[in-house]
């Protein structure tokens, strides 16, 4: 049996072309497109006839993603979300309360290649890249808990390695028959992959960039994100320059402080030196410990020196806020839970 069309990561004019072969007029395109970016199942779209709402059923995917399991902070209302696809694979993504409303992080692949030293979401490697329902999929079954207002490309896996299914869903985001976020209020991190940061900054698309930059120099940066042998500091800081030219967006630098890697107020300095003259942002944050990496977080007192280094140093900056460690809120810590435990079931 063939796979079941994704609709939900079609484009309004993709669905008329759908609706044309099937023998229904344009305007069923519209209604289609509106039912599914509201979460609703086939049965449910009452203004489609039934003959089409049955072939829908038969030939279609009712939802991307379905969710396997919803886990709650007690320390900060933090939600966690454990997602499953139609092929079994599992993923995940994390609810978010701030003051400027509901923030939803979610992932763009399955597991992760990009292997930083940091981080639980590669430590399977990358199985797949999701496709854009898949993604649209994820903010659905959000916005059956809390509605979404801010969506972060910060889940398990690079976006920008999955760069085709992530641009159709950030221009898919938008639509106002759909979802409606506006792409002001997206961030899509990077690990720093140079040539699609660039292809980026020529989309004409607002959205933020975080650089997972992680270090002050390529000495240090290479020892932990294999990505930094491929496009040194300075060609990776070139790109953000570019970004920053061609969109006026300034450009987030995500640097997570471990004890004694990157902690000193050396690297501060260092770090500063770099970065001066950039339109950006420093998001210092406290490291999540992944019981498979060596690395440990910076202390209290190093992570308060640092970020006064930087603010001493006239560099906009900020500490993270830490949000679901009761949960396991990392990226790729619940799934990698969730894998365990089936494999100790087997």
């Amino acid at each position: 049996m063939s796979a079941l069309l994704q609709l939900h990561g079609r484009t309004l004019a993709e669905l008329e072309g759908l609706m044309g072969e099937w023998g229904h007029p344009s305007f069923r395109a519209k209604q289609l497109f509106a039912w599914l970016h509201r979460g609703v199942t086939f049965e449910g779209m009452h203004t489609l006839p039934a003959g089409l709402r049955e072939r829908l059923r038969v030939e279609a995917a009712d939802r991307p993603v379905e969710v396997l399991e919803i886990l709650r902070s007690a320390l900060d209302g933090t939600v966690k979300l454990l997602y499953c696809l139609g092929d079994g694979h599992v993923i995940e993504g994390v609810l978010m309360r701030y003051h400027h409303g509901v923030t939803l992080c979610l992932s763009t692949q399955v597991g992760c290649a990009m292997n930083c030293a940091f981080c639980a979401s590669t430590l399977e490697g990358k199985a797949r890249d999701l496709t854009a329902a898949e993604m649209i999929g994820q903010v659905l079954c959000a916005n059956t808990l809390e509605p979404v207002h801010n969506v972060v490309l910060m889940g398990s896996g690079e976006p920008l390695d999955n760069y085709d299914h992530t641009l159709r869903f950030l221009r898919l985001l938008r639509e106002p028959d759909g979802l409606n976020i506006g792409l002001r209020h997206v961030s899509l991190s990077t690990c720093g992959l140079v040539p699609q940061m660039l292809r980026l900054a020529d989309e004409g698309l607002p959205v933020t960039l975080s650089v997972s930059l992680h270090a002050p120099n390529d000495a240090i940066r290479r020892t932990m994100m294999p990505v930094a042998r491929a496009y040194p500091m300075e060609e990776l800081l070139d790109a953000c320059r570019a970004y920053v030219g061609k969109t006026g967006r300034r450009v987030v630098f995500e640097y997570a402080l471990m004890r004694g890697v990157n902690d000193a107020p050396e690297h501060a300095h260092e770090l500063a030196g770099r970065l001066r003259g950039l339109q950006c942002h420093v998001n210092l944050i406290p490291l999540n410990t992944v019981a498979e990496r060596g690395l440990r977080a910076a202390g209290a007192r190093e992570v308060r020196a640092f970020q006064t280094h930087l603010e001493q140093l006239h560099i906009s900056v900020s500490l993270r806020r830490e949000m679901g460690s009761d949960i396991q809120g990392a990226c790729g810590q619940l799934r990698r839970a969730f894998l365990s435990e089936k494999t100790r079931e087997v």
